[in-house]
């Protein structure tokens, strides 16, 4: 473990007091929430599909809101100004680059699904509809794993920044930080984890536009935009970047960057094609608007690491040789690898208040992205696991159960093993550029289990198993070849400092081994499957049984239609118990047997509609960001002109106020009668004697 002294401008209780005191905050708000949601709307927790899949009715703005909070890790952050420290500017672009597209892809998957499975849990239940036991229990293996490294992650970076800002032991810090999360999870369910994304996200927005504008317009050490500009041409002089232009921090022809880009463009595959999390977030949105919710969470999340990077990291690099540097000299290897550029950046601009400003900001992106992973692992749990092989005649009661036991015990189990990741020395640099290696040979059969209807069991299993073995394989050779060992350092951890003068390109190389393995793994899985699907294709397949996942749901929901709308009036029985009765009289066996599976030809129509629209405008958004962008300046070799440096900068910050108005603004704007109807219910029980009066109109479909 680094030391990080050099940043500690705050007390262990500060520490101790973030950590343990937002995390309760948020758990009392989620009570509070909650109990509002119960008694002035239609939508309880105490339902099973209600707490997993927030009643499939989340509106696109606060569904792009979770998306951001929940692809902003705390390596969203940090790891995004580390490259940038390392590669210069361009490597926040790349980052951003690499890590958008996988969300553009999953507007294409989130129609699919209410295409083919409008009632499933999860994605793992598509699996086993087509493929049976054996497929299904591996690639939850693959959920689980990715979810085991994303969320031991989230704590890694979280638990080394409050260490190297308070000095709080690294070890508390791992098994605190989730503490506050899983009660106000388990308080609220899918839908509570929505709206504390949208505070967490809110709060992340105005700290980043408080870093920029002290940044560029007040911090006296930088000197506004001329003055960052100069620093960053002094730097490139003294600290040059081996496979820049010039040695350029002002470029985009970047060989290292580009090379980054791509090891995240295929690890971010996996981390989102199998995190249950993102495909909750498209099981919960609504049916008509799922496109433009991924569409709109990819689009606002591209600015949170292009703008962040864009301040600290290069703030990082300018004032590296500054005495109020927290690290004399520039960081050290471990530090780097520690993800504390960003850091070190806060604290020689604004000292302990900015350290504190950093500390909740990545506090809240730890918790938000957190509380996404502990549902999202709570769903496999007790979804795929408990209700498919354990119990299928699950009750909603047991179920409702067994999903907050998933979510405590998903908690001791992520802060166990971060905590083991710092013991045998494993980093975040190290895990982050790893982990697609692992799990990235799965992803090109899930997708094919989503969008092509002949892939077979074998082609499924032989593609995931397949791309493992291969991914694997070129990760160490590559490793073995060009380093004649195998140890943490040489399959991938970065070994270079800010202290060299030009950086040796066989250490450069440390990323090539990563590179092969990401690649190596994501292209196998996918040829494989594809290869032996077309010898052998399943020609019978008709999506039939993926429609028929969750009967009790679809038959609730046909019982629900038929009701009057005085069903919900003053004078009717507890919604609570009135959906529990619904709940307890459906007929699972005959609603399996129900051969009326099919969508509506209207919606039907509407979805094909929208899968067109998610597969043009996917494809025109990736070709601008990874080729129309960065390839020309690339190829150019062209070093940024002040002007050129200032407006590339202003329309970072453009770009987030515009991500800030879809994640900040729009969820207000689209709840607003939802909040029009809960205000009036408190009003009426609170000036109406108490009476349980309620009013809950057709347009009371979010809170």
């Amino acid at each position: 473990m680094s030391s990080t002294t050099g940043a500690e401008v705050l007390t262990q209780g500060t520490g101790y007091g973030v950590v343990l005191g937002i995390g309760f905050v948020f758990a009392i708000l989620m009570m509070g929430l909650s109990t509002l949601q119960n008694r002035y709307t239609t939508y309880k927790i105490s339902t099973s599909e209600e707490f997993n899949t927030a009643s499939r009715s989340v509106k696109p703005g606060l569904i792009a809101s979770g998306i951001v909070s929940a692809w902003t890790w705390a390596a969203t952050l940090l790891q995004s100004s580390t490259v940038t420290y390392e590669y210069g500017l361009c490597a926040g672009y790349y980052y951003a680059a690499g890590a958008t597209i996988q969300i553009f892809v999953m507007a294409i998957l989130a129609v699919r699904v209410k295409q083919i499975a409008p009632y499933c849990h999860t994605f793992l239940e598509i699996v086993h509809a087509r493929y049976g036991n054996t497929a299904h229990f591996m690639f939850a293996t693959f959920g689980l794993v990715v979810n085991l490294i994303v969320s031991s992650m989230l704590l890694l970076g979280g638990s080394a920044v409050v260490n190297a800002f308070t000095g709080m032991n690294i070890y508390a810090a791992n098994f605190l930080i989730p503490l506050g999360v899983c009660i106000y999870v388990i308080l609220g369910g899918l839908r509570a984890t929505f709206l504390c994304d949208y505070s967490h996200t809110l709060i992340l927005m105005i700290l980043i536009f408080y870093f920029f504008f002290w940044t560029y317009t007040k911090a006296d050490l930088i000197g506004g935009f001329e003055g960052m500009y100069n620093l960053l041409q002094q730097a490139s002089i003294e600290r040059p970047v081996a496979g820049n232009q010039d040695g350029s921090y002002l470029t985009l022809k970047s060989n290292y960057g580009l090379t980054f880009m791509i090891i995240q463009i295929t690890g971010g595959f996996g981390t989102v094609m199998l995190d249950q999390g993102y495909w909750q977030r498209a099981i919960a949105s609504e049916a008509k608007t799922a496109v433009q919710a991924y569409l709109m969470g990819g689009i606002a999340w591209f600015a949170v690491p292009l703008t962040f990077s864009s301040i600290m990291g290069l703030a990082a690099v300018a004032l590296a040789k500054s005495p109020s540097f927290p690290y004399p000299g520039g960081l050290t290897a471990a530090e780097i690898n520690a993800g504390l550029a960003a850091p070190a950046g806060v604290v020689t601009l604004l000292g302990s208040g900015g350290a504190a400003a950093m500390l909740i900001l990545l506090f809240m992106a730890v918790t938000s992205a957190a509380s996404s992973e502990m549902i999202a692992t709570s769903s496999i749990l007790t979804f795929d696991l408990y209700q498919i092989h354990f119990k299928p005649d699950a009750s909603p009661e047991s179920l409702i159960r067994v999903s907050h036991i998933m979510v405590a015990v998903w908690a001791l189990v992520m802060s166990c093993v971060a905590s083991l990741w710092i013991g045998i020395g494993v980093s975040l640099n190290w895990l982050f550029l790893f982990s697609g290696t692992l799990f990235t040979g799965a992803v090109g059969p899930v997708i094919f289990s989503v969008v092509w209807r002949q892939q077979t069991k074998e082609a499924a299993i032989s593609g995931a198993l397949g791309g493992v073995v291969v991914g694997i394989i070129a990760w160490l050779s590559v490793a073995k070849t060009y380093y004649g060992e195998l140890t943490i350092a040489t399959t991938g951890k970065f070994l270079f400092t800010a202290n060299t003068v030009f950086y040796a390109d066989e250490e450069r190389g440390m990323m090539y081994p990563n590179l092969a393995g990401n690649l190596g793994a994501c292209c196998s899985g996918a040829i494989i499957s594809a290869v032996v699907t077309l010898i052998k294709p399943d020609n019978e397949f008709d999506w039939s049984a993926t429609k028929r996942i969750n009967p009790r749901a679809r038959e609730m929901d046909r019982k629900r239609a038929t009701l009057p709308d005085s069903a919900s009036g003053p004078d009717s029985n507890s919604p609570v118990e009135k959906e529990k009765q619904e709940d307890a009289a459906v007929d699972v066996a005959s609603a399996e047997d129900d051969t009326t599976i099919d969508v509506p030809a209207e919606e039907s129509a509407e979805l094909q509609k929208s899968l067109k629209v998610a597969t043009w405008a996917s494809l025109i958004l990736t070709f601008i960001v990874l080729f129309l962008i960065p390839i020309p300046m690339f190829l150019s070799h062209y070093v940024f002109s002040l002007n050129f440096f200032k407006g590339w900068i202003i329309i970072c910050v453009v770009w987030l106020f515009v991500a800030a108005c879809i994640t900040s603004i729009l969820p207000l704007w689209e709840s607003r009668a939802a909040m029009k109807d809960i205000f009036s219910g408190m009003v009426r029980d609170i000036f109406g004697g108490g009476a349980r009066k309620r009013a809950i109109g057709s347009s009371n479909t979010d809170a």
